[in-house]
């Protein structure tokens, strides 16, 4: 069905009541109507300024209700929204400006020394726009979302789309083309009335919904919205109505939301793994009495594996929640899901997938089921177009397999005899150790289910010998205590013997980014540093 997200989001503010709220950010509350005119009133302003169908508009600001606002009006002006990581120094946020041919962008005040370095190299731009305060010689986003917020009344395709940038971890950033129609129904499982019942596939049946009132809780988002963890489920909340929780912290305070939880009853919580998970965790148990998060039914988590531990832990506070792993990349969401509930138990990194195969690298025929062969992760269904000017790593990227089209996301698995995917890691981090092949996520996890781990991140350091050697560095939770041996043992008891770090530096923390994903380059940098 050819949907775009500038008609969706037009048909839910004709659905709900103006006063609705659409957004909690902090003791900031954005209501539906002002929402919808914030949004009419940016993208006309945006196509007034001369920005054509298709002309892309880049975001390169922390979460706040303005990054909803802005991609949603890109969507309403036929623009194509493209996330910006806002940790980039100059030079990356030249190169991904400049790649993705923005036409537009929007900054938060903060990074005006960023933006004055850049503007000069980027003359494609025709609007730049300050978010948060305004800045001398900028055009103010306040101003474009105060002018004329009636609908817009153009006629738009479901071809419309944003780009989502890659993070760049093998290689420069790459802009995912994620069309109106395909996203849509990638969506369809956070428009559903609760987890695992059918989504609305028409706009008459998603307004119907909303006017009903089902499925409309909040969501608490604690990731950030440049990355498609959050947007992809913040989005999809929007456009059934569903308020959305957001903080414009800059890191994420565990006892904060589950306050916020408790005071406006969310119904849904997004994280990346055990970099949130956690910190939930330890914030429930230092003082229940404090918090009810009862009113949770799901506990969405993507980018990152989770500990089964953990998981059992969250479900004594949230007994009717879906603890939920969703497997995807920016490529293609939706490749897995691994479900835990009070009747289902936790498991170790393996996911469901009807749509996703493992491959054999060589020539893409499919791994044989229970024979420990590990394979790459092949998935079909409703996939992007490809990378953004790139024909050559799409056509890397999106293969044809038996007639159909699927994602090889450069995630190594194996297949359960039953069936089911065990995720071992990406390739780019593989550790070849005397020729063996070691991934570090599955490493990471074995070290996690010690009850002294807080976080641990694992790697490949040089070694005259073996070539590489497993490395890693550990975060204690405060008060246990762990030594390098004891942990080498427990990995040992979980994993074949070889996969055991042979060396363990202890630090205050796991280096990670804000979504909680995993930075190796400073961990490799703080076990020098440690000297072990």
């Amino acid at each position: 069905m050819s949907i775009s997200f500038g008609d969706v989001f037009d048909a839910t503010a004709a659905a709900v009541q103006p006063d609705d709220r659409a957004i909690y950010c902090d003791d900031q509350i954005v209501s539906w109507g002002e929402f919808d005119r914030a949004s009419n009133a940016v993208a006309r302003a945006l196509r007034a300024a001369g920005l054509e169908p298709d002309a892309k508009l880049a975001q390169y600001m922390r979460n706040s209700p303005e990054y909803l606002i802005g991609f949603v009006a890109g969507f309403k002006a036929r623009l194509a929204p493209v996330n910006v990581n806002y940790r980039y120094g100059t030079d990356e946020l030249e190169y991904l400006i400049d790649n993705s041919d923005a036409e537009a962008v929007f900054f938060d005040a903060e990074f005006a020394g960023n933006v004055a370095a850049i503007r000069p190299k980027l003359p494609k731009v025709k609007v730049w726009a300050s978010v948060g305060g305004r800045v001398a010689g900028y055009d103010s986003f306040d101003d474009l979302a105060a002018g004329d917020g009636a609908p817009l009344g153009i006629e738009r395709s479901g071809d419309d789309m944003f780009l989502m940038y890659t993070g760049g971890t093998t290689g420069l950033p790459k802009g995912v083309m994620w069309p109106s129609a395909t996203w849509w129904p990638v969506l369809a499982g956070f428009r559903a009335p609760s987890f695992g019942t059918e989504a609305p596939t028409t706009i008459e049946a998603l307004q119907a919904q909303i006017r009903s009132g089902v499925g409309r809780e909040p969501l608490y988002v604690a990731t950030p919205l440049m990355h498609g963890t959050g947007l992809f489920t913040s989005i999809s909340a929007m456009s059934k109505a569903a308020p959305v929780v957001i903080t414009r912290h800059r890191s994420f305070d565990p006892a904060a939301a589950m306050d916020a939880v408790t005071r406006l009853r969310c119904a849904g919580f997004v994280i990346v793994g055990d970099a949130f998970a956690r910190p939930i965790l330890d914030a429930l148990r230092a003082d229940p009495a404090r918090y009810d998060v009862t009113c949770l039914r799901t506990m969405v988590s993507s980018g990152m594996m989770w500990s089964p531990e953990v998981k059992t832990g969250l479900l004594e506070f949230m007994p009717e929640a879906m603890l939920v792993d969703s497997f995807g990349a920016s490529e293609g969401a939706g490749i897995g899901l691994s479900i835990t509930s009070r009747d289902l138990p936790p498991t170790e990194a393996r996911f469901d997938g009807p749509d996703t195969i493992v491959v054999r690298g060589e020539d893409f025929t499919p791994v044989v089921p229970g024979s420990g062969e590990v394979g790459l992760v092949a998935k079909t269904g409703d996939l992007p177009l490809g990378y953004y000017k790139d024909p050559e790593k799409s056509a890397r990227t999106w293969v044809v397999i038996d007639g159909k089209r699927r994602l090889i996301s450069g995630d190594h698995a194996t297949v359960e005899a039953d069936g089911t995917i065990r995720l071992l890691g990406r390739g780019s981090h593989c550790i070849n150790s005397g020729g063996e092949k070691i991934y570090p996520e599955e490493v990471e996890e074995a070290l996690k289910t010690h009850p002294a781990v807080l976080d641990a991140l694992v790697f490949g350091m040089p070694d005259e010998r073996f070539g590489q050697v497993v490395s890693a560095v550990v975060g204690l939770v405060d008060g246990e205590a762990a030594d390098e041996a004891e942990l080498v043992a427990h990995v040992r008891a979980h994993l074949s013997p070889f996969k055991a770090p042979r060396r363990i530096a202890f630090v205050p923390t796991a280096p990670r980014a804000p979504n909680g994903k995993a930075d190796y380059a400073t961990a490799k940098a703080m076990f020098e540093g440690v000297g072990v």
